[in-house]
């Protein structure tokens, strides 16, 4: 697929980024992705801790500039870096943390002020699913509260393209199988994309269309459609939480044999053992002198 592709929402080509900082000998978080997902699809991204899957997710929602000759990305065919397409809504972690949110401000006004009044009859359907109550204050309900009010201001407008970033961690399981629910069906009737990176795989087999996996910034598996994926199971366990699993231990052999071959070892396998006499151990562990 390219740009041109009407199919092809969603499209990168040649991306490759590198996190510059303090540290000038970073290695890439990003390596020469190149994908397309098409228009309707709901793709689940599995990786683990450090795959690449946030970095590929902010790029995407325009919050990292990408200069590199070459490189393609695209939503709705429109340069995300150039020309940002109207309809695309990105919700990340790091929202529930901003200490704006964590005023005193009642819900009802937080909302109106980013526009609810606007979309009255998705606000109030939301606020349903994720069971808010529009006289909370900010400051002083919790994470997970926290986070349903998030996830109404942003999918309270009808998106076209929807990128999530593990934002349905701090939900409870009703509330977390509501908003799939929602998000499922508001998908197919309006042909909605949706791209999710997520660790929790339980109650999502009937969720996806596609499915990839990420693993030091290349996809092994690049978005494929969940039933060609479908012929790693366990009676025990959902379909796609037996074939993340399967990637994830996969990851950690694969890291395990790179640092071998690097002669490196993680501090945990040098720790010393903890004394079992008493007497040794607080000797040991005393701090006071």
């Amino acid at each position: 697929m390219t740009t041109s592709d009407p199919k092809a929402e969603i499209h990168a080509a040649n991306l490759t980024y590198i996190h510059y900082g303090l540290d000038k000998t970073a290695e890439a978080a990003l390596i020469d992705i190149s994908f397309s997902l098409p228009k309707g699809s709901r793709t689940i991204l599995v990786g683990a801790n450090g795959a690449g899957k946030s970095t590929l997710l902010q790029i995407l929602a325009g919050k990292r500039l990408i200069s590199n000759e070459g490189t393609e990305v695209s939503i709705k065919g429109r340069d995300v870096f150039r020309q940002y397409p109207q309809g695309v809504t990105f919700l990340g972690t790091e929202w529930a943390m901003n200490p704006v949110v964590r005023g005193d401000i009642v819900v009802r006004d937080f909302l109106n002020s980013v526009g609810g009044y606007r979309h009255k009859e998705r606000r109030d359907q939301l606020l349903d699913i994720l069971d808010v109550d529009l006289d909370w204050h900010m400051h002083a309900i919790s994470d997970g509260e926290r986070r349903r009010v998030q996830l109404v201001m942003g999918l309270m407008g009808e998106w076209d393209v929807l990128l999530l970033d593990e934002v349905t961690v701090d939900l409870d399981v009703l509330v977390r199988d509501d908003l799939l629910t929602f998000l499922k069906n508001d998908s197919e009737e309006r042909g909605a994309t949706i791209l999710y990176a997520t660790h929790i795989f339980d109650g999502l087999d009937m969720f996806p269309t596609h499915v990839a996996h990420m693993r030091f910034g290349r996809f092994v598996t690049l978005p494929a459609p969940w039933e060609t994926l479908q012929n790693i199971s366990n009676a025990d366990r959902s379909k796609l939480y037996s074939v993340a699993l399967q990637w994830l231990k996969e990851d950690r052999d694969y890291r395990r044999e790179l640092e071998n071959n690097k002669g490196r070892k993680r501090r945990g396998a040098q720790r010393q053992e903890v004394p079992t006499d008493s007497e040794t151990f607080y000797r040991k562990y005393d701090y006071s002198h």
